[in-house]
């Protein structure tokens, strides 16, 4: 097979069971997925801190969402962590499992609840890391609000192939009505890892091992840069933290509870600005620590589904160490190694008190903006030039990780969805 159709061929749907070789685990896993309820446990380590578990251990199938659709009904799974252990399975099986969880607002874990003895009657069960997320399981993973990684525990991808083809898949034959299925479903696949607020890496990853290699496991950079977890997990012991670590700022479920706000200079948040969603941030502009105005940068969806329109607004005035300010000759962002020119669309004085106004804006690569967003703390450097004045401002990534995933979620919908989930969002808050 040449090398192009293998690339091509990284994903398919059309079968139900589609598994990867067989693991060298306990029989259960080969059996469709099941789903308990547990309370954590054992109480007197967790005690106030005790969580609802579900496990869910087996292989996905085509059916699998619909059997956790009846799970879960009459049960109040509020705040519950999905414990996941399972080989993978259906393509299309994860992503409606994944999200049915999501829909749920619940957390996502990689482990094994395993069930404890308990005088009270009372079903609880341990939780331990010694679990594998393998194949369609990682991308279930994804689902969880808040995602975590314990410590012992492996996620491991690679590409599905045809469920029947897969044993021996380049002695397959493969018609164009197969090839239609396989990119039509790769879009699916990268737009449900965005809508889930994952980076597009980690599907990339996946797509470069071939069935006929192991499994490749993900490293806990991989995990932590392509967002699969979205938190560290206590690492003093194997077992999963009694509860999540504590997060300034925890995302809302993506899609979801999007209110308008201000434009904050304490962290980037999502914002409605003239009707359009977007993640925005406020900062001081200085020159030698004194402030002589102000600016606002704004990002919302771009044209391109690689790229962001960048909007920044600036209101500049003289100071001490600063000379009357003139008209903007350009804007510059700068992170890492990366950097973008926004075009200045108007710079002139406004008002009496001598206040210049500027417009700049551009499109922006989703790389530039998605670093500096990634996990950890990252600067922006924003350089303007006017006149003889050179200003430099490195700007925080506080709160941007937690809420980028958010304006990802909402660029993934066709525009018109995206205008009409966010009038009724505010009609939803002016009722209140």
């Amino acid at each position: 097979m040449g090398r192009s159709i293998g690339i091509v061929l990284a994903l398919a749907l059309a079968a139900p069971a589609i598994l990867l070789p067989a693991p060298s685990r306990a029989i259960d896993r080969d059996l469709p997925m099941r789903f308990e309820l547990y309370r954590e446990g054992p109480e007197k380590i967790c005690g106030t801190h005790c969580r609802t578990l579900v496990s869910a251990s087996g292989s996905i199938t085509a059916d699998t969402a619909r059997a956790f659709s009846r799970f879960a009904q009459g049960r109040d799974l509020s705040g519950a962590l999905v414990v996941l252990d399972s080989d993978g399975g259906s393509v299309h099986g994860a992503m409606a499992l994944g999200r049915a969880i999501r829909k749920l607002g619940l957390d996502t874990t990689v482990g094994l609840a395993v069930a404890l003895d308990d005088d009270a009657g009372a079903a609880r069960a341990k939780l331990t890391a010694r679990a594998d997320c393998e194949s369609m399981c990682a991308f279930v993973l994804l689902a969880g609000v808040h995602r975590f990684v314990p410590e012992g525990a492996r996620v491991m991808v690679h590409q599905i192939w045809l469920g029947d083809r897969r044993d021996d898949p380049t002695a397959g034959s493969y018609s164009a009505e197969d090839l239609v299925l396989v990119q039509r479903d790769i879009g699916k696949l990268a737009q449900y890892t965005i809508e889930m607020g994952a980076s597009i890496d980690v599907l990339d990853i996946a797509l470069r091992i071939p069935p006929w290699e192991p499994m490749h496991t993900l490293t806990s950079a991989e995990i932590r840069n392509s967002r699969v977890a979205t938190a560290e997990p206590d690492k003093t012991d194997a077992t999963v933290a009694a509860s999540p670590p504590q997060r300034a700022q925890p995302a809302a479920p993506m899609g979801e509870n999007l209110r308008p706000a201000a434009i904050s200079e304490k962290q980037w948040a999502v914002v409605d600005r003239a009707g359009t969603a977007a993640l925005a941030r406020s900062h001081p502009l200085t020159v030698e620590g004194e402030e002589i105005g102000r600016f606002d940068l704004i990002v919302s969806c771009g044209a391109a589904p690689d790229s962001y329109d960048v909007r920044y607004v600036e209101h500049r005035r003289a100071g001490e160490r600063a000379a009357m300010p003139q008209a903007l000759n350009d804007v510059k962002m700068t992170v890492r190694a990366g950097s973008a020119t926004l075009k200045v669309t108007s710079s002139e004085r406004r008002g009496e008190a001598d206040e210049w106004v500027t417009y700049a804006a551009g499109a922006v690569p989703a790389a530039l903006i998605d670093a500096f967003a990634a996990a950890g703390a990252h600067s922006m450097m924003i350089e303007t030039k006017t006149g003889h004045t050179v200003t430099g401002i490195r700007l925080g990534n506080t709160g941007a990780q937690q809420n980028l995933p958010r304006l990802t979620a909402v660029c993934a919908k066709p525009r018109a969805d995206r205008a009409a989930d966010l009038s009724a969002r505010k009609a939803a808050v002016a009722a209140k």
